[in-house]
């Protein structure tokens, strides 16, 4: 009896103890999942607004742009009184088709001459904004941007301005205001709140209006004094936000001391950071509900498996013995799972050497392809070769007779032109020798001019007259990323390709260009032929896919796969006549 009560107490102390462990650790869960869900809650509400934040500036910041060309604004800042009037009435009506807040041309004395809000009483027309940091710093730099509250209607909002030019002299200033009601409006629908500071940490744009121009850390009294010379915020001083930030936590320092997750992203304005805060109260509150019953499953199971080992040694037996045949399985299963795992090893190794054959037949492919391009070429090379060659043999035969005739000096200049001709062979055989020279990896870089003066030698006599090359300079100075002479080999079969399209059309012509877009360099080969079958035009890079009269059809197909080993591509732009091809490479 003795040793039954000795159990029971002994379960009673394990129930107490588990239930002080599940509670524990039920609190560290429900925390750490109320983390999880305000922290992914913020992250993507604050992605959505710099979202739609910077889709509501893009519409915008080309306005500016616009209309600096437009002929009224430099008569206006001239003095035009027609001019004047004229502009008024067309920034009026950009302003209510765009849903700008204001549009207004500045002149050089910082007097507004022209404004969208010329019929009310609060026109800017007339008004001094030559205080204004977006006047001063668009006047001299050309463009600025300033997040500020309306010195007239009082009303928050960014200004982008941009600096009017005339004959290299500057005539004014346009710009454009930007208020941003409907975006903090759409902001306000979400849970929690979102805004967006400056880079001296002020709210500029908020779903709470409360909040705006405050700040959330200290701010250097000279910034505050700036501001209050350009009134920037206002006239009084930014004050704290009610909130205190440690991200990726945050805490309300207002009466009640409630809980946030917050989560950051880059705003569109210079030096912005736009942050989105998700209250922590209603995750946890889920999370410790969720805890809750699964402590008091938990305690149940546990019970239960208390009043079992009480009551039943014999279930004690058969669970031991239950265990026992699950480790055995267990075994077997991971035996299996060994010697499957050691399969999957050996396959893996097949499929790796297979994969290692493909590369190397893939190049062994490109490098024969490579010497059937230069098989074509050949000739062409070849009557660039005979004409320095023959110019070498008649400087020689001069050179020996002047040399008679005790003409030294001009005997020196026939052998200095003997030099530079013997020179101009050496390149072109190079171009040869590279071009032939089998390539294996992908590393390397080359500008596009020499990629573009190997390939003309490489084609030689066959493009004199027919190929025109279109290249910008500023292009033809940039840097490709990838070997030389595998770049060469592409533009070689477009080339080929294209001259073998014209070779029985009088006049045929070739054109060839470049374009820099980011970190991209797109080359495009077009031709004045027959153009390409639309009945072949889906299947154009596919291996023996071709329309020339005994090809192979791998030459596309081989191209394509080393634009895109360097990271790049090739495409075909069908056209009504002709054919084009473009090539897009990185620059390095």
């Amino acid at each position: 009896m003795k040793s039954l009560r000795r159990s029971h107490l002994a379960v009673l102390a394990l129930v107490l103890v588990a239930v002080a462990l599940i509670a524990w650790a039920g609190d560290r869960w429900a925390r750490g999942r109320a983390n999880a869900a305000a922290d992914t809650s913020a992250v993507q509400i604050a992605r959505t607004h710099a979202a739609l934040l910077n889709s509501e500036l893009q519409k915008f910041r080309l306005l500016p742009l616009v209309l600096i060309e437009y002929p009224d604004v430099a008569g206006a800042l001239d003095g035009n009184a027609g001019s004047r009037a004229a502009l008024d009435r067309t920034l009026e009506l950009l302003a209510s088709r765009t849903d700008a807040a204001d549009i207004y041309v500045i002149g050089p004395d910082g007097v507004t001459v022209a404004a969208s809000n010329w019929r009310k009483p609060t026109s800017f027309v007339g008004q001094n904004y030559g205080f204004r940091p977006y006047f001063r710093d668009a006047m001299r730099d050309g463009s600025a941007e300033l997040f500020a509250l309306g010195t007239v209607s009082r009303r928050p909002g960014l200004y982008l301005a941009r600096r009017v030019d005339r004959g290299g002299s500057p005539l004014g200033v346009v710009v454009v205001k930007v208020e941003f009601d409907s975006v903090e409006s759409a902001w306000g629908r979400a849970s929690g709140a979102s805004f967006v500071t400056d880079a001296n940490g002020v709210i500029l744009v908020t779903s709470l209006p409360d909040w705006r121009f405050h700040t959330i850390g200290g701010v250097d009294p000279a910034v505050i004094a700036a501001a209050r010379r350009t009134l920037q915020y206002g006239g009084n001083p930014p004050l704290p936000a009610p909130i205190r930030l440690a991200m990726p936590r945050a805490t309300s320092t207002s009466g009640a001391r409630e809980r946030f997750r917050v989560a950051a992203e880059p705003a569109p304005i210079a030096g912005g950071r736009l942050y989105h805060i998700s209250p922590l109260d209603v995750p946890l509150a889920a999370a410790r509900t969720q805890a809750l019953l699964l402590g008091l499953g938990t305690l149940v199971v546990l019970g239960g498996i208390a009043i079992i080992v009480l009551r039943s040694g014999e279930k004690q037996r058969l669970q031991r013995e239950a265990r026992e045949a699950l480790e055995r399985e267990v075994e077997r299963r991971t035996a299996e799972l060994r010697d499957a795992n050691a399969q999957l090893i050996i396959e893996s190794k097949e499929r790796a050497e297979a994969d290692q054959r493909y590369r190397n037949a893939r190049e062994e492919l490109a490098q024969a392809s490579r010497l059937g391009t230069l098989g074509q070429v050949t000739a062409g090379v070849a009557h660039e070769i005979n004409q320095p060659v023959a110019a070498i043999r008649t400087f020689a035969e001069s050179g020996a007779t002047l040399i008679d005739r005790g003409a030294g000096d001009t005997a020196r200049q026939n052998f200095a032109h003997i030099v530079e001709l013997a020179d101009r062979i050496g390149r072109i055989t190079a171009e040869l020798r590279g071009f032939a020279r089998k390539r294996t990896r992908s590393g390397g870089a080359a500008t596009v001019a020499s990629v573009l003066e190997g390939v003309m030698i490489l084609i030689g006599e066959r493009a004199r007259g027919i190929v025109t090359i279109g290249v910008p300079a500023e292009v033809s100075r940039l840097t490709l990323k990838g070997d030389r002479v595998r770049i060469e080999q592409i533009l070689v079969n477009l080339l080929q390709n294209a001259l073998d399209a014209i070779a029985n059309q009088p006049g045929g012509k070739v054109f060839i260009d470049a374009a820099a877009m980011e970190d991209m360099v797109e080359l495009s080969v077009e031709d004045t032929g027959p153009g390409i079958d639309a009945a072949i035009g889906d299947s154009l890079f596919t291996p023996f896919t071709t329309s020339k009269p005994g090809g192979l059809g791998l030459g596309l197909a081989i191209a394509r796969d080393i634009a895109r080993e360097f990271g790049g591509d090739l495409r075909h732009v069908p056209l009504a006549g002709g054919t084009r091809f473009t090539l897009k490479l990185p620059t390095a």
